[in-house]
């Protein structure tokens, strides 16, 4: 399950290549942006039966449907579905895209549980009664988080069962320069060797919200027990500071749920680079 949260955060690496091959208006800093939003709601059967298991796929996606700015909805657009979907999805438009990863969502569970449901029905004499577990589903809604300035920042969240104890769930945040029209990474915004010292700053920042003394006490929680705390490039950039989020499993059980830690403006002041674009933020 871990390796399913990991993968949610590849395409910041992948849309780099990608790049290069509602209807509210917003603020005119970077020319009209107008954005929209669809839904789709996909049910479909095992062997078409309505007698048998089912997945079910909900997406809600806001998206680009003008902007005045030649290739900022192509490109904005391409980073959303990225993240959302794949980076196969990223050229199509957003109504196609997601249709076509409906389609594909319905095809591989399928192609993936049809020969197995079969034989577990042979197992059982036929009496229908197998695993709850053939019951698919994922949740996928993302929206416009944050737009100030030259920054635009969506949240993303899912959720899905594939079978076993429970499903999974994730929420990740896709910041956007809008002078560029790229991704804001950790060393966008950061100054270079500084991350031992954000660290401390994670796990102090931690302990103050868990009302605890320190990091040890903060293990003895849980935290640090499934994953290191370390700066994640899942983080979102708001008014008073920084925000770094951590899903299920990075660096704590299943139980204890995400983890949300905001670091203050004033408190990385220092670690931060010389940006026009954190200056116009607050």
């Amino acid at each position: 399950m871990r390796r399913q949260i990991v993968n949610a955060f590849l395409f910041l690496i992948a849309i780099g290549n990608v790049l290069s091959s509602c209807n509210t208006k917003m603020n005119k800093v970077n020319g009209d942006i107008e954005f929209d939003s669809l839904h789709i709601n996909r049910t479909a059967h095992l062997f078409a039966d309505s007698a048998k298991p089912a997945c079910n796929l909900s997406v809600r996606l806001a998206y680009i449907s003008h902007a005045d700015r030649q290739g900022m909805a192509d490109s904005i657009n391409a980073l959303v579905l990225s993240m959302c979907f794949d980076t196969t999805y990223a050229c199509l438009p957003p109504q196609d895209a997601a249709s076509e990863y409906a389609q594909n969502y319905v095809d591989n569970y399928r192609k993936d549980l049809e020969p197995v449901y079969a034989e577990d029905i042979k197992d059982t004499d036929g009496d229908g009664n197998v695993g709850a577990w053939y019951s698919y589903y994922k949740n996928i809604e993302c929206g416009v988080e944050r737009y100030v300035n030259q920054l635009l920042t969506f949240r993303m969240h899912y959720e899905e069962y594939t079978g076993g104890a429970h499903g999974i769930y994730a929420t990740t945040f896709l910041n956007i320069n809008l002078a560029n029209l790229s991704p804001i990474h950790l060393n966008d915004l950061f100054k270079a060797d500084c991350a031992n010292e954000l660290t401390e700053l994670l796990w102090k920042q931690l302990a103050l919200d868990n009302n605890v003394p320190g990091r040890k006490e903060l293990e003895e929680i849980g935290f640090g027990s499934v994953g290191d705390l370390v700066p994640t490039d899942n983080f979102c950039i708001g008014q008073d500071g920084i925000t770094f989020y951590y899903n299920v499993y990075e660096i704590a059980p299943y139980v204890m749920g995400p983890s949300a830690i905001t670091l203050p403006y004033e408190s990385i002041s220092h670690l931060l680079k010389e940006s026009d674009l954190l200056q116009n933020l607050k």
